[in-house]
């Protein structure tokens, strides 16, 4: 598949053309990163996201073409180098995906996510696993620390752009939230703010907000 890498001026220019919706961190999140994310991606016969920091500034972007690889979503950072490849896991019951690094995909994947689906635990999203481990867990309690292999486990609601992303040790490492009004004008579901705590890679959080759109949204998936 031919990917289109522009260098950083190209990125800087194409960012030119986006709304001006920097974000502003909260007191309780001094430490923290506090991204916003835009459902939207910036090149033509794309869809996507778009990702700025607190400046104003491109971080990520994603850039599905409309007749592109199916079942392969990349992030790429500003200049549109690959930072993660997200694939959908074949043969598998259930929605199951794997993430790797950069766009090597003939080998093991970095960690794998599955949708979390208990009517006893609805307040569990997902959960992500380490090589070698689907998430699964013979428990009814939501603690990720019920198995060994569970990363993260996402809890909240992403259709109301309300989750939380906790790790093995309980602590809450990210955040989905929805956009501030500014000037009394209120932001769509489709720009959203992810605040991701130094404990957390921020390319991983927003790897995983693609995949809680691949999973929860209403708004149509990506081309896959």
């Amino acid at each position: 598949m031919t990917k289109v890498y522009p260098n950083a001026n190209v990125a800087a220019a194409a960012t030119a053309t986006a709304p001006s919706i920097p974000a502003k961190p909260q007191a309780s999140d001094v430490n923290a990163t506090v991204l916003t994310v835009w459902k939207k991606s910036l090149l033509f016969n794309c869809n996507g996201f778009t990702v700025f920091d607190s400046k104003g500034d491109l971080v990520f972007r994603v850039d599905n073409y409309i007749q592109g690889v199916k079942g392969e979503i990349v992030l790429m950072d500003a200049a549109g180098k690959p930072l993660l490849t997200i694939r959908r896991k074949r043969l598998s019951l259930g929605d199951n995906w794997l993430v790797y690094d950069g766009e090597k995909t003939d080998v093991n994947p970095r960690f794998s996510v599955k949708k979390h689906v208990n009517i006893l635990t609805n307040k569990c999203l997902a959960r992500v696993s380490c090589n070698g481990g689907d998430g699964s867990s013979s428990s009814s309690s939501s603690s990720p620390t019920n198995n060994k292999n569970v990363l993260y486990e996402i809890q909240g609601s992403y259709a109301q752009r309300a989750c939380a992303v906790y790790d093995g040790r309980r602590r809450r490492v990210a955040e989905i939230k929805k956009k501030e009004a500014v000037g009394g004008v209120a932001f769509g579901s489709d720009v959203f703010r992810l605040i991701v705590q130094p404990e957390m890679e921020t390319a991983v959080a927003m790897g995983l907000v693609i995949l809680l759109d691949q999973m929860f949204g209403s708004s149509g998936r990506l081309s896959l």
